[in-house]
């Protein structure tokens, strides 16, 4: 089939909305894992966020609310995402990104609004919010609210400017 590497039976495919091929990530084990969470099956969501940590180095657990639409980069390598985090509908999260609790100004976990892109290697920590919108550059680390519509970058990120056009 167009699309699929010839011999290569290891990984794991199905077809999106497009017809195309792609690959099976990490993102769909954890909606499995929620699925069962959420209609209290005992023990295979456990065994499900196990299985993400083995194939895909990723801590995505299912107790996390993750929005429809939310990708992840590279089949979710080296994700980190906190029990309690909050993210929305349609955010890109690129690999290696973490988001998680640490930051003593801001207590808590990160809320992460909807169409939002976090490019590979970002941190975000802390209670804070992130706006809808927002476009998080490569190995930035950001520690404070940021708001809708801005691109922010660097270590600590800083809001290098606003979008105007937000229609996707």
């Amino acid at each position: 089939m167009k699309g699929m590497p010839i011999g290569d039976s290891s990984r794991h495919y199905h077809f999106s909305k497009r017809g195309e091929f792609t690959m099976f990530n990490a993102i769909h084990f954890y909606r499995v894992s929620r699925w069962l969470y959420v209609h209290h099956v005992p023990f295979l969501p456990k065994l499900i966020t196990l299985l993400i940590f083995l194939l895909y180095n990723s801590k995505v657990p299912y107790q996390a609310e993750i929005g429809k639409g939310t990708r992840l980069g590279y089949g979710g390598i080296g994700v980190v995402i906190h029990t309690d985090c909050k993210i929305g509908s349609y955010v890109v999260i690129g690999q290696n990104v973490t988001l998680g609790g640490g930051n003593s100004r801001f207590p808590g976990v990160p809320t992460i609004g909807d169409n939002v892109h976090i490019y590979h290697g970002a941190v975000v920590f802390g209670g804070i919010s992130i706006g809808n919108n927002v476009t998080i550059g490569a190995n930035s680390v950001v520690d404070k609210p940021v708001p809708d519509n801005a691109v922010v970058a660097g270590v600590p990120a800083k809001v290098l400017k606003f979008k105007e056009n937000t229609e996707v």
